[in-house]
């Protein structure tokens, strides 16, 4: 039986539209990178093993959802797959600084979808009161 808060967050991602949950991914895939980095800082590898793979996961459902019609995407698979490559030797070879470069690009990749996801908003309300 799930939890009220488990049921609230499950409500939220059944609910979320499309860009939105890719956001959520953006945040999950960072969550898990910054809490795997303290587990190796803090030697429980095991730890860091399963919340890095969380990490390494979101980035392959990445790689395999991006439809490659689109330029951004043939831009954006190399980006994925250096990503991928620096959070499996981050984990390893527990080497921090590995992780922290997987963290760095995640981070960018995420705030500019934020701002992405914020300019569409504008333009979708500006193009209503045109109507």
């Amino acid at each position: 039986m799930l939890n009220a808060a488990e049921e609230y967050r499950r409500q939220q991602v059944l609910n979320a539209p499309p860009e939105q949950l890719t956001l959520m991914l953006y945040n999950g895939c960072l969550k898990f990178i910054e809490e795997g980095t303290v587990a190796v800082e803090e030697k429980k590898y095991e730890e860091a093993n399963t919340l890095l793979q969380k990490a390494q996961r979101i980035i392959s459902e990445f790689r395999v959802t991006l439809n490659m019609d689109y330029e951004i995407s043939h831009q954006l698979l190399p980006l994925y797959n250096y990503v991928y490559d620096r959070l499996v030797e981050g984990n390893m070879k527990s080497d921090t600084s590995k992780l922290n470069e997987a963290r760095e690009i995640i981070s960018e990749l995420r705030d500019a979808w934020a701002e992405a996801m914020k300019k569409a908003r504008i333009e979708r309300a500006q193009a209503k009161k045109k109507v």
